[in-house]
């Protein structure tokens, strides 16, 4: 390989910020932060969502959203109104 034109491949922490859980990932992405972990120095990386707090992954999305109901709801309510 070419020295000077690949990224700097290197392990990182990513942290979900809603939930503090922390987990270690190679990764490219630039990071100005670091933090200790098992006695090593590695770049933080701030997540506001992960697989670990997302409604999809954890079981938490449990209402279907019903635009077709709500488009009935609407014209039934508002049907009087017309000439």
């Amino acid at each position: 390989m070419k020295d000077g034109i690949h990224p700097n491949y290197r392990e990182v922490i990513f942290k979900d910020m809603s939930n503090g859980k922390e987990w270690i990932c190679r990764s490219t992405a630039p990071s100005k932060e670091t933090i200790q972990y098992e006695g090593r120095e590695l770049p933080l990386i701030k997540l506001d969502v992960s697989s670990y707090s997302h409604p999809f992954y954890t079981g938490a999305q449990n209402t279907i959203v019903d635009t077709a109901g709500r488009v009935e709801k609407f014209r039934r309510r508002f049907d009087r109104f017309k000439k």
